[in-house]
């Protein structure tokens, strides 16, 4: 049996509780589960933002692939970079006002990595998508009282940087760049479709109507 045929065959699965990751999983029509990792997160001493998200993106995949081995696995992880500052989900109100007022006037890079592993053909691979994110200032539309508005409305505390993009956080932003549209809500789809297809999955073939 060919690489291709035998991963056709694998199981797929999302690392993954993330309802906005399970939601852009779907767009590509493949069949797939969802498993919790069940990883420590907690950033290294000294660890930078992108090396973070790789390393927790390939840590949630590998969790994962280890209780399930003949699967191939997705793992995925976003962390905020404000001037080499790693910003994570806010996860109480205050910590988002907080996240968000230091933010705003200012250039914050996304960094989304993406890992693909599968214990059983040996194939494992990691890439990182990165998103550059220029806040309003506090003139343009991120003030106090507009931060408050919107977080009184989206309530985005389990976003990395409390910015919810595809929702009314798009307000709060100036300009946006980007080489993977996804990546900024969590999963970066183009990055994700090269290394499913660099494992053995035959991404359009294996769509669903």
């Amino acid at each position: 049996m060919s690489s291709a045929s035998s991963s056709a065959a694998r199981r797929l699965i999302l690392a993954s509780t993330s309802p906005y990751r399970r939601e852009l999983l779907q767009r590509l029509r493949l069949p797939f589960e969802v498993m919790s990792p069940d990883t420590d997160e907690t950033p290294h001493v000294d660890e930078d933002p992108r090396s973070v998200a790789r390393r927790l993106a390939l840590a949630k995949a590998q969790a994962v692939a280890m209780q399930q081995p003949d699967a191939v696995v997705i793992g995925s992880d976003q962390v905020a970079d404000l001037h080499g500052r790693p910003l994570g989900k806010p996860v109480t109100h205050e910590r988002a006002v907080a996240q968000l007022r230091m933010m705003r006037g200012q250039t914050v890079v996304f960094h989304t990595a993406v890992a693909v592993v599968c214990r059983n053909s040996g194939f494992e691979a990691v890439d990182v998508a990165q998103v550059s994110v220029t806040f309003r200032d506090s003139d343009t539309g991120m003030s106090d009282a507009d931060i408050e508005a919107y977080l009184q409305a989206e309530k985005p505390y389990d976003c990395a940087g409390s910015a919810k993009s595809e929702a009314l956080g798009i307000a709060l932003l100036a300009r946006l760049q980007s080489d993977d549209p996804t990546a900024l809500v969590g999963l970066p789809l183009i990055k994700t479709v090269s290394l499913l297809r660099a494992a053995g999955v035959p991404v359009l073939a294996g769509a669903t109507a």
